[in-house]
């Protein structure tokens, strides 16, 4: 993964309808300093958004990567490259926003436990065990991953509640 540095301090988070938050990533082959940078960079994009997660297509990287931190201390700051889940258990509704399409919010029925298999930064297979918030997260962020957001979880009422804000975000990604 070679990035140019001033490319990756210009990363923004990506908002809907950017067709790329649609797309299905592809893995991650190369690892090291530029995956480091770009890591980092987008720790900061979602701690400057009060987030507790960011995946690569949310700031236009089509790789099969995420950041995250559901309790917002700073040493909690986990990077998942590569990311595959298993050992999903129970069940829980919680309510889910993100951080590309801000102010809608829809409540989502998710595994309340699960495993996450991925890589670090330099390439090195690692295995974590989750629950509630944090399972929740890494589900939400694996979606991304696969082209799936929020928006495909709403109901009938989540459309209605939520129809304003979604047709603004249209409206102002086509102007």
């Amino acid at each position: 993964m070679a990035l140019d540095p001033q490319f990756v301090n210009t990363l923004a988070i990506v908002k809907y309808p950017d067709p790329r938050l649609r797309a299905v990533c592809t893995p991650v082959l190369e690892f090291g300093d530029d995956l480091r940078r770009l890591t980092e960079r987008m720790v900061q994009l979602m701690n400057d958004r009060n987030g507790v997660g960011l995946a690569g297509p949310q700031v236009g990287i089509m790789q099969r990567l995420f950041v995250c931190n559901p309790t917002g201390e700073p040493g909690d700051n986990h990077i998942l490259i590569n990311p595959q889940l298993s050992n999903l258990e129970g069940a829980a509704e919680g309510e889910e926003g993100c951080l590309s399409i801000p102010d809608v919010l829809v409540p989502i029925r998710r595994a309340q436990r699960c495993t996450i298999q991925a890589q670090d930064v330099e390439g090195n297979p690692f295995e974590l065990a989750g629950q509630d918030l944090q399972a929740r997260v890494w589900q939400h962020e694996h979606d991304h991953l696969q082209g799936k957001l929020i928006l495909d979880y709403m109901n009938e009422a989540s459309h209605i509640a939520n129809r304003r804000i979604i047709k603004q975000l249209e409206a102002s990604f086509n102007a």
